[in-house]
Formats: C-alpha cells, structure tokens, sequence
C-alpha cells in the first residue's frame, strides 16, 4: 500500500464498536471492570486505566507505525515527553553522542537535567563521520542524530552513521521531525529508534502538542512503553484525535511544503542581502548528494543569514514582516519564522551555540503552504526595510 493510501487508511481505523468514520475522542480516566483485575478488551489492548491505554492513543500509536513502516510507535504528551522517556531507559554513567547543532530544548534537557543525573554528552559534527568514531568510549549506548539538523539543516549520513554504532553495540536514535515519514524512514537506514515532536508536520495545524517514538524492535518497545507508563508522559485524547486528523492530510500538505520552500531558499540564495542560505535543496549544500539518497524531497525548513556588519539588521528584518508569523515552532500550514538564538536555541549557551555553527544573526524559516509568490513579496518588503 502507497504512502498517501496509508496515511488516510491503514492504521485508522472505525471504531470497532459503532463504525464511526472519524475516529472518537474518548474523554475518560478509566474503564469499568466486570471481574476485579480482568480489563476489558478493546483493539487487542487492555482497557484499566486511560494513563496505561486509551483508544484514541492506540488509533494514533497504530497510525504513527504505519507511516513509519514501523512495528511499535508510542504517543506522548510532547516532543521533549519522548526525549524524556528515551533518556529515563539509560542507566547513570551512560553516555550519549549526539549532533551539535540540535534542537534547543533537547540539548537543554541533556545538559541541564539529565547530566545531573550521572548520563555523560558528548556533541559532535556527526556529518563528520570521523567525529562520531572519536567520541565513542565503552560507555556509549547511543547515538542522537538529527538529519535535517535544527536549525542548520546539517545532512548526516544515517546509513553510515548507523554502521559505525551498530559494530560498537550502540543504539542509533534519529529525530525525524523536519523530514517526517513522508521524507525519510530511518529505521530503514539503520536506526533503531525514531523520534518525532507530532507538534509539527504529522499535526500540521499548530493546535495540539504531542510526540512520539517509533521502532521495530519488541525489546525497545517494551523498555519505553513501560516508562511511558510510569513516569505518566502520556498525551490526552483531545491531542491525540487532532494529531490523527493530521496525518489523513500529510503527503499533500508536505508536497506543498517542499515545493514553497525550494522556491524560497531559490530566491534567498540570490538576494544580495542575503550572506548565507542553509538547505539540503540547493545543489552547493554539503549534504545535498546524500539528503538525495536518503530523503524522498528536500523538506520546508530554510534557514539564512543577512549580509549585516551589524548582526542586528535581523530584528527589523523580522519585525516587518506580515505573513511569516515571528514565533517558535514549526511545521504547520502558516508560514513561521524565528531567531534561535533568542528564541528556540535560547537555552543554548553562546559559546555552544558558536562552536555549532549557529550565528546569532540566523533566521530560520519553517515555509508554510500559501501562495509562494505572497511570501516571496513579504520578504521581499522586509528587505526593503533594512540597509545593506
């Protein structure tokens, strides 16, 4: 079955009890019991308590495998939900490689929670593959990879890099949020576990906050369902049904995504304002021969950087914009932009953040799904606002 059959589909199902086309919202803690301790069944799961199953979570969890060509997926209440649950299955003393310029909120619950706890990270340039050898100690349980990287849009070769942890009995993690599984479908490529903020591309609406962790491996599975469970990182059904909805319509959302983003990262590499553009999509990226092996379409997240002596021409640059919504976040139908340093990397130390490659003048854009040449014109104008 085609991936656009799937994503209305397969792991949608009717509600097995009235047919119901779109599948419910079941709004409740718990579920009766006829005999103590006998659950009742419903979809092969368990019904006690809604914090341990809930239809509308197995609907998605069913759903997220799918699009996956997955065996195992898991909901949670957020993006940072999932890297918790991940994180909360290591051991103290463990140690963690993962990629430098990394989702902001993933390397603060890295550094700031989890090493307190005994966890040890390393970050490196892991399309630099040399780098991912270099750091591996006989402690090391897994490798973190994000491809495209957030928010430099770094291609990492996850084939290769996978190889190199599997030969050391390492685990291979890949955040695949920017690509979504239309994009890309890392557990073929080698990784182990594939973690996704359903917040963006799969919800695509901006109006829930969910996360998931998919992976084929039953062991895997049973070691993050049971902290899902006990740590209660859980979503709620309301968030739950929304993020459904959402995958009916990712193949036609993403086709349009990735088409305005081309166009766009097009005309800002040409802009004479413009001193850099970061996208896997232009033939001079670095790790565009390899996001075409790996990767079905380029993706909707552009970043850039003004040809500014300054470093501050992007704050009226972004203040005089009308259709790109100055915000955090990503992935949903409007078109968003953002300053990381200030705004989704803020938790990232400066000198991190240099060492990473991330200026503190970088726009990065996630390209919505209006008319191009609407967006294309309101950069234009906030261009006009700014000297050269």
């Amino acid at each position: 079955m085609r991936f656009n059959t799937k994503a209305v589909h397969e792991g949608l199902p009717l509600d097995p009890e009235t047919g119901a086309v779109t599948f419910p919202i079941f709004q409740t803690s718990t579920f009766q019991q006829e005999t103590p301790g006998v659950p009742r069944k419903h979809m092969g799961r368990d019904l006690s308590y809604a914090r341990t199953e809930n239809p509308t979570r197995t609907a998605l969890e069913t759903a997220l495998a799918t699009v996956e060509d997955a065996k195992y997926a898991l909901a949670f209440a957020s993006g940072l939900a999932a890297v918790t649950c991940v994180l909360n299955t290591l051991k103290t003393g463990s140690h963690v490689i993962a990629c430098s310029d990394l989702y902001g909120g993933s390397y603060r619950a890295f550094t700031k929670v989890y090493a307190k706890l005994g966890l040890e990270f390393t970050f490196v340039n892991t399309t630099r593959l040399e780098e991912i050898e270099a750091a591996i100690r006989p402690n090391t349980v897994l490798l973190w990879l994000e491809s495209p990287s957030n928010p430099l849009l770094n291609i990492t070769d996850l084939r290769a890099a996978s190889e190199i942890a599997k030969r050391k009995g390492i685990r291979v993690l890949v955040d695949n949020t920017f690509a979504t599984p239309y994009l890309q479908k890392p557990l073929e490529l080698g990784a182990d576990i594939v973690l996704h903020s359903t917040t963006k591309y799969l919800n695509g609406h901006a109006d829930a906050i969910n996360g998931a962790l998919v992976t084929n491996s039953e062991e895997i599975w049973q070691e993050l369902k049971f902290v899902q469970n006990a740590c209660g990182l859980i979503p709620g059904p309301q968030d739950c049904y929304l993020v459904l909805r959402g995958i009916k319509t990712l193949p036609l959302r993403m086709e349009r995504h990735c088409s305005n983003a081309k166009k766009i990262a097009e005309y800002l590499s040409k802009h004479p304002k413009v001193a850099k553009v970061f996208y896997p999509g232009l033939p001079y990226h670095p790790g565009h021969e390899i996001a075409k092996k790996q990767m079905c379409d380029f993706g909707a997240m552009v970043s850039f950087e003004l040809r500014d002596d300054s470093g501050t021409a992007y704050r009226p640059f972004l203040e005089r914009l009308k259709l790109f919504t100055l915000a955090e976040s990503l992935g949903c139908v409007q078109s968003l932009i953002c300053h990381p340093p200030t705004m989704t990397h803020a938790s990232v130390e400066p000198e991190a953040r240099k060492k990473a490659g991330i200026s503190e003048g970088l726009i990065r854009i996630s390209v919505g799904i209006e008319d191009v040449e609407d967006l294309i014109e309101d950069l234009e104008q906030a261009f006009e606002g700014i000297s050269s």
